[in-house]
């Protein structure tokens, strides 16, 4: 049977500044950086201590994905914490936490325009 969720991919336009923004910005790691053919490398990222890892990598053809919702939710802890926090890294919300059916969220984009919601919580 199925176990936990291992890896999930991130459309981007400009690898390095995905990588940049995931480890700069939001404070993941880096699980793998391996080429991967001419002008493309595999690179893996996840939270501190996170099972799954998110792969900053657009297959060809899934162009027109970059810069969409990604439909994933992030949790933290203390989400006005966090929210500081990662405003003054620079991190753009398009909305601030707000008390929802499913609990107090926020929105915030990555340099190419990927949506993301960060929850407090599980």
């Amino acid at each position: 049977m199925i176990k936990k969720l291992a890896k999930v991919g991130i459309y981007t336009g400009d690898q390095q500044r995905s990588l940049d923004f995931f480890t700069r910005s939001l404070g993941f790691e880096v699980r793998s950086d391996e080429p991967m053919g001419p002008g493309a490398r595999w690179i893996e990222v996840a939270p501190p201590d996170g099972q799954s890892s998110l792969v900053l990598w657009t297959p060809p053809g899934m162009e027109g994905r970059i810069g969409t919702f990604s439909g994933m939710v992030f949790s933290c802890d203390d989400i006005q914490a966090t929210f500081a926090a990662l405003r003054e890294r620079g991190v753009q919300f398009t909305q601030e936490p707000t008390d929802q059916p499913g609990g107090v969220m926020a929105t915030f984009t990555d340099p190419d325009g990927n949506a993301y919601v960060l929850r407090e919580g599980d």
